[in-house]
């Protein structure tokens, strides 16, 4: 029996000395049973068809796919921080995760726009591309680095809207003076062509069109802006969506919660934002031409095509911007040309493909 007892001890003296699991950082890792319960604040009300069901999608399908190991709670704007300080909020962990729009956060980070979308630059497919299999994702992760942040793309409205205009806009004269809400680059350029913008959070815009504040403004597209009214407070419904014209959406994640988390609940919130981000994209090119006949048919919208001169207008000085600013911020540089490099090498094949075949079709309506 002491012979039994003695070596009972030494082999868990052994087996005590094996080094314990350790993560990225070398800390111990969480357990596969630790239950994690987060909050993620969003820049969009709560619910808000498209742009606000994308977290409570995420949210779903991560508590499903971990069998409810890790549970995200979901605040819409100003439920727990303002729509504008999402940022703030995740960095600071406040809370463990947020939703919204790289752009909003020029302020911070003056590159942050072309990981939403910048003026006459990628579309969503050419987005999805640069950013998961060119240098995007990696360059974007280096961006917020510094802000304790870990990015990933969740979702894509497509080509949007120029907007709403309670004027009509008939040369780059009719810019003049106009007050109208456009964030990001897309701002800068407005600002350039004579224009004054603002950024204003998706839930004002309906009152600061309604009272005046706002002389126009740019959203979404049909399906979001139909949600929102904005027919009633505008007549003219302007396209094409020169300043975003491949909008990507953000999750954003505090890195050390991340980092908290077991490897497999890491893959479980990436693939989650993965599925996210390719499901809005399929769902705005399903809503959106119904919701545009519903806006001119039963509301009496009148849809209008910028005019040539002033697209060219705007694309001439979406460039004198760009290049000016990366005269003076390296960051910004750095990733303006290697979005441009795939750009243009994107482009070259679209050009014998998406828009050969687009010109094909319209041969036989």
């Amino acid at each position: 029996m002491i012979k039994k007892i003695a070596l009972l001890g030494l082999l868990l003296a052994f087996l005590g000395c094996g080094e314990r699991p350790a993560d990225s950082g070398g800390h111990a890792s969480a357990t596969p049973e630790q239950t994690f319960k987060w909050k993620l604040v969003t820049t969009w009300p709560k619910n808000y068809p498209g742009l606000g069901e994308a977290p409570e999608n995420f949210a779903k399908m991560v508590g499903e796919m971990s069998n409810g190991r890790l549970q995200v709670k979901v605040f819409g704007a100003g439920q727990m921080v303002p729509a504008l300080e999402v940022f703030d909020a995740v960095s600071q962990g406040t809370a463990e995760m947020g939703h919204g729009a790289a752009y909003y956060w020029t302020g911070k980070i003056k590159a942050a726009s072309f990981f939403t979308s910048v003026p006459f630059g990628l579309n969503a497919q050419e987005m999805n591309g640069w950013l998961h299999y060119g240098e995007g994702m990696a360059l974007w992760r280096e961006v917020y680095a510094p802000f304790n942040l870990v990015p990933f793309a969740a979702g894509n409205t497509g080509v949007q809207m120029a907007g709403w205009f309670n004027r009509e806009i008939n040369s780059l004269q009719d810019l003049q003076g106009l007050i109208m809400r456009i964030p990001g680059l897309g701002g800068e350029v407005f600002n350039r062509a004579g224009g004054e913008a603002v950024n204003i959070p998706g839930g004002e815009l309906y009152t600061s069109m309604q009272t005046g504040v706002i002389d126009a403004t740019e959203w979404v597209g049909p399906f979001n802006d139909l949600a929102f009214g904005l027919h009633q407070v505008a007549k003219y419904y302007y396209y094409p969506g020169w300043h975003e014209p491949g909008p990507t959406l953000e999750l954003i994640v505090n890195k050390a919660a991340y980092d908290s988390l077991p490897k497999d609940l890491q893959q479980i919130v990436a693939s989650a934002a993965r599925a996210v981000n390719q499901d809005m994209l399929d769902e705005y090119t399903a809503r959106n031409n119904t919701a545009l006949e519903q806006l001119v048919n039963e509301h009496g919208v009148q849809v209008r095509r910028l005019p040539d001169d002033v697209l060219q207008e705007l694309a001439r000085i979406s460039e004198q911007v760009k290049e000016e600013i990366a005269a003076e911020d390296p960051l910004f540089k750095k990733i303006y040309e290697s979005q441009q490099a795939f750009q243009e090498q994107a482009a070259e094949y679209h050009n014998i493909s998406e828009e050969a075949y687009f010109e094909a079709r319209r041969l036989t309506d």
